[in-house]
């Protein structure tokens, strides 16, 4: 009997004292090289197709800031949230995409180096961005201070909204299973049936999450330049 309902998140799976909720991040590794010696098939093609799709679109993003290869970065991310995301579907294996430290990790490098580089490489352009065009000069001191907020917070709203949105959907249907038991044998059936369109719900999550936070971190690395 969980004694929080948050205990569900809790990375507490071990054998021979070993903790291996963390190794679900790494097992997409082991179907790269499957791509480079299977015949390809209709859902490899998708895959592809998805991701070409990707690179034009952080290309056009990129702008004047696109160098060849640059675009892999933020397609390697969509691709290792978006596997954690559905990997946390299925029943008995760790999200890790639901914990901070995973989604901080990915978060706060990018946005250190972009900083770090436009600062030294463009420090006027930084300087310029913090006060908008058109704005009055009395305003100029808060604007400056507001900017500089929203700067610093990036990294963390990143984070927070990839973790928020995928702890929320799963409390949901940890939440409706555990009335499962108290409830008559004829309203199982409507009750399964709301978990299936749950369950499809967080498999749209996933799909945009992943993709939301590849698309603000390609807008704030056009930004730098």
């Amino acid at each position: 009997m969980m004694t929080n309902l948050f205990s569900i998140f809790d990375p507490s799976t071990n054998i021979f004292n070993l903790s291996i909720n963390w190794i679900s991040t790494i097992i997409g590794i082991m179907f790269i090289p499957y791509t480079f010696w299977l015949i390809p098939n209709r859902s490899l093609l998708l895959w592809k197709f998805i991701l070409n799709n990707l690179h034009k679109e952080f290309k056009t993003l990129l702008k004047n800031n696109y160098f060849n290869g640059s675009t892999m970065i933020f397609i390697s991310m969509f691709s290792f949230v978006l596997f954690n995301n559905f990997l946390g579907l299925f029943p008995y294996i760790f999200t890790s995409t639901s914990h901070l430290t995973l989604s901080l990790s990915i978060s706060l490098p990018l946005w250190l180096s972009f900083m770090i580089y436009g600062w030294i490489n463009n420090s006027q352009h930084m300087f310029i961005h913090m006060i908008p065009q058109g704005t009055p000069n009395i305003l100029m001191p808060f604007m400056v201070l507001i900017e500089t907020i929203s700067n610093i917070i990036r990294p963390g709203t990143l984070a927070v909204r990839l973790t928020a949105n995928m702890i929320a959907g799963h409390l949901l249907m940890t939440l409706l299973s555990s009335t499962g038991i108290n409830m008559p044998n004829y309203l199982i059936i409507f009750l399964m049936m709301i978990q299936i369109l749950l369950l499809i719900l967080e498999s749209a999550v996933a799909v945009i999450q992943s993709y939301v936070i590849a698309i603000l971190s390609t807008l704030y690395s056009s930004e730098v330049n």
